[in-house]
């Protein structure tokens, strides 16, 4: 899935499409050994043409278009929230429908032609072929015009890999959650668009040995009660428990961050029931300016205190999830 609207060409609407076709066809004139002839092979020529380019661009969008895999779980669950699941895939069975259809379509023309020997039933054929091919494009116009909106909507996907283990920070704002980020990954985080967010999600990388991990942060999303979200936001988040691998949620002792321990231990009941089944690392952010007795690892951005041992723990959690997701991955040629 990964830069997957690079691969997805542009889709013409219905007119578009029909303009080109009828471009392509009238240029092509053929000579023949007699005027019967010309017009019988120069009439081939033109509905081949046609219909060949409006079935080749319809099933070169179905195949670029990207499949939702069943186990690729949180692009579908993302796809489905900003594009819409069920009407992507009936625009896309629509497409293929239309494609089957040209090609009928041309193929009996063309048996006709090659069997008549009048030319006003040769234009018959020629013209009857443009109408209906017109009719089938035309009875697809508002797949099109979904699709090509679905493909700029696939551009603003995240470039997030779902098959690598991933962990996702979590916590109020000014908690630390970006130092946290930055000190882990092995170079800059990218800021990459994310629907639901209005600053985008946080995507680090940590390298370790020839093993590859992501770190996540997704600012408001996993800052609110799961209650004070609308219904799409709390999609959002369910889709990012299929991405979750490991979460660290960060609290601020010193409530520096503008929220008090009382309300930063309720999200932290929140996002426990909202990702059950992952676990949580919880750990203290800010121990340079305040340090509590709660049986927690305890980090400072400004110190360093705890981010190596930290990022030991992530690793090591990490590394285990590889060789499960290694294990549990097909091979090749299944």
């Amino acid at each position: 899935m990964t830069g997957m609207s690079a691969k997805i060409p542009t889709v013409m609407s219905a007119d578009e499409l029909m303009d080109k076709a009828f471009r392509r066809a009238s240029k092509i004139s053929k000579k023949g050994s007699d005027a019967l002839d010309t017009k019988k092979k120069t009439v081939l020529a033109r509905i081949t043409a046609s219909g060949d380019v409006v079935h080749t661009a319809l099933a070169n969008y179905v195949e670029k278009f990207p499949r939702l895999d069943k186990g690729d779980d949180f692009y579908p669950q993302l796809i489905d929230l900003v594009i819409g699941t069920d009407q992507y895939k009936k625009s896309l069975g629509a497409l293929n429908w239309a494609a089957g259809q040209v090609e009928l379509l041309k193929n009996r023309s063309l048996r006709e032609v090659r069997r008549y020997k009048d030319p006003a039933r040769i234009d018959a054929v020629k013209n009857g072929f443009y109408g209906r091919l017109g009719s089938y494009v035309k009875q697809i116009s508002k797949d099109l015009l979904f699709l090509q909106d679905a493909k700029n909507k696939f551009r603003q996907l995240p470039t997030i890999e779902p098959s690598v283990p991933t962990v996702v920070v979590a916590g109020f704002p000014n908690v630390g959650k970006s130092s946290l980020v930055t000190y882990i990954s092995t170079a800059e985080p990218e800021i990459a668009p994310y629907p639901f967010t209005t600053k985008g999600i946080t995507i680090g990388h940590i390298q370790d040995d020839w093993r590859k991990y992501q770190i996540i942060d997704t600012p408001g999303l996993l800052d609110r009660e799961f209650e004070e979200r609308n219904d799409i936001e709390k999609q959002a988040v369910l889709a990012l428990r299929f991405l979750s691998d490991v979460m660290i949620f960060i609290i601020d002792p010193s409530e520096t961050c503008g929220y008090d321990l009382e309300k930063q231990n309720r999200l932290l009941k929140n996002i426990r029931e909202n990702f059950e089944g992952v676990p949580i690392i919880v750990v203290e952010s800010k121990s340079d300016m305040m340090k509590t007795d709660n049986d927690v690892l305890r980090i400072s951005s400004v110190t360093g205190e705890g981010m190596e041992a930290l990022k030991e723990d992530i690793i090591s959690r990490l590394r285990v999830i590889f060789r499960q997701k290694a294990a549990e991955a097909p091979l090749d040629g299944e």
